[in-house]
């Protein structure tokens, strides 16, 4: 099952099989209730509120409105005569006031009790996001998140994959064979060896340090290092320790990902790559399209080609054939080159602007936003609206009804696209951060990034998706992009904000190594 067969079959269970997921281990059963499960039962809570509470508002009012215009009539008049329902109210005032005041405890409840569940539902799925610290949203159980990544292990990355890169037709997939895809991986993997660096760099407090203004700065320790998300499994041994009386303790695991896996497209006319998919076993992974690597040959003149040709050996090629059949078409290699330093740091660049996306889980916090928060919030919003304006609605018939109705969805549809447009751009910058932290720790200077990412602009070409989704990403950034920078209380390009970004981030590391470095000679010179 793809990735996306995965979100489309959590759109479809809900409404009414997202509500209890039960994990049976050795150890014993835990029941483990999703935060999509609150959501959904805030969502239940404030449809069932909003068909009663206007009924317990008419009849409450209507209630005090009798009672007073009773009670001002016997004033003026002790002998005016009421219906004997109306004299009875006056009768047994005391009980009316008791029953209307339990409807107002009634409608306080019902009011309320969504609110609570909602906001409940939002402070338990909050979280640091690793090495920012920026708070998010991730709607999603660890059954949930290992359930995706169980469907994207192994050869399930490379299907699904397969189906967002076809729909511009059969790709042309460059096999490892070739020099462009060994110095793709190469790269790759050299980045992936600085991933475990980030949960780690306390102890390399020494070196980043002693660099000089001249050096290849090192980033300062981060407040929040990398740490690998919680399985399932943890949760269980965590509530079975808790419920024995036995000391807590965490179940130490490397940083599920590395090594990725790697896809190199041969289609020139894009100039870009994309990160897709979530956890260990291949299940996460980067696309690369050759446009990209033409680019930098052409900004970086290489050396010669060699004169032999690399032919690729058959058990190769038999063994990507075997992997992808005939959804890709591979094409045959071509003559050597040799990188040079120039070529490769930029391709480093690139790459790790990718790898942060995978390391950072951005992925999840998409899908968790796209399919469960932003659709969760608009429908209550929705509801709210319609209930508030049914007194008017219910008198101009039912199709009046439908069009508020019809014209509450396009609304949810575009609130949708702005909120996905907000949320990417934050993603953007914080990738743009923490792959300057990648690079530092792989051995590549981060401040080269500055002027890579100021050189390249936003379009289909270089967009970070497959060439038919780049078009249909730019037309709705140009709709929705002006507003979210309004809101930001900036007006300029959102490339020009990334990379006014990441030169910030730069340069706090200087000015964080220079503050460090002043307090603790203070702190050896002082008394």
């Amino acid at each position: 099952m793809s990735f996306q067969a995965v979100q489309l079959r959590r759109e479809r269970n809900m409404g009414s099989h997202c509500l209890l997921s039960l994990d049976i281990a050795e150890r014993g059963t835990s029941i483990c209730f999703s935060c999509c499960v609150i959501q959904e039962l805030a969502r239940t809570a404030a449809r069932i509120a909003f068909t009663f509470i206007p009924v317990i508002l008419v009849k409450n009012h209507r209630t005090r409105k009798i009672l007073k215009h009773v009670e001002d009539a016997k004033k003026k008049d002790p002998n005016a005569v009421f219906p004997a329902r109306f004299d009875k109210l006056v009768e047994n005032k005391g009980d009316v006031l008791r029953r209307i005041r339990k409807r107002t405890i009634l409608f306080h409840g019902l009011l309320f009790t969504p609110i609570f569940l909602f906001w409940a539902a939002i402070v338990a799925s909050l979280e640091r996001t690793p090495l920012t610290g920026r708070w998010r949203l991730i709607l999603l159980s660890p059954e949930e998140e290992q359930d995706i990544s169980s469907q994207l292990a192994g050869s399930g990355w490379y299907q699904a994959v397969g189906e967002i890169i076809a729909k511009d037709g059969p790709p042309k997939i460059i096999p490892p064979s070739d020099w462009r895809y060994a110095w793709v991986r190469d790269t790759l993997r050299a980045l992936e060896t600085a991933i475990p660096t980030l949960g780690i760099e306390q102890a390399l407090e020494p070196a980043w340090l002693e660099r000089g203004p001249d050096d290849v700065p090192l980033p300062p320790p981060a407040k929040f290092p990398l740490r690998p998300r919680p399985r399932a499994s943890e949760y269980i041994h965590w509530v079975c320790q808790v419920t024995n009386s036995r000391p807590v303790s965490s179940i130490p695991h490397i940083i599920p990902g590395p090594p990725y896996s790697l896809i190199v497209v041969d289609n020139p006319d894009s100039c870009n790559a994309f990160s897709y998919g979530f956890g260990p076993d291949g299940a996460g992974g980067i696309v690369v399209f050759s446009g990209f690597l033409d680019q930098i040959m052409r900004n970086h003149p290489p050396l010669k080609p060699t004169i032999a040709s690399n032919v690729p050996r058959s058990e190769e090629t038999s063994w990507w054939s075997h992997l992808f059949g005939n959804l890709f078409v591979v094409t045959p290699p071509i003559n050597q080159y040799q990188p040079t330093s120039e070529q490769t740091s930029d391709l480093a660049i690139l790459l790790a602007h990718e790898l942060a996306h995978l390391v950072l889980s951005h992925h999840l916090e998409t899908l968790s936003s796209r399919t469960v928060v932003v659709p969760g919030i608009l429908s209550i919003f929705s509801d709210v609206v319609r209930t508030l304006i049914f007194p008017i609605t219910m008198f101009l018939g039912p199709f009046v009804n439908d069009a508020v109705g019809q014209l509450g969805t396009v609304g949810s549809g575009e609130l949708t696209k702005l909120g996905e447009y907000c949320t990417s751009q934050k993603q953007e910058i914080e990738a743009d951060v923490v792959s300057a932290r990648l690079l530092a720790h792989a051995g590549f200077d981060p401040r080269r990034a500055v002027q890579f990412w100021q050189n390249r602009s936003e379009t289909p070409a270089t967009a970070e998706c497959s060439p038919t989704l780049a078009k249909e990403k730019e037309k709705t950034d140009k709709k929705h992009s002006m507003f979210p920078l309004g809101i930001m209380g900036s007006g300029h390009p959102m490339n020009e904000v990334r990379v006014a970004k990441l030169r910030g981030e730069i340069e706090r590391w200087q000015e964080e190594r220079i503050r460090v470095r002043a307090e603790r000679q203070l702190g050896t010179v002082g008394p």
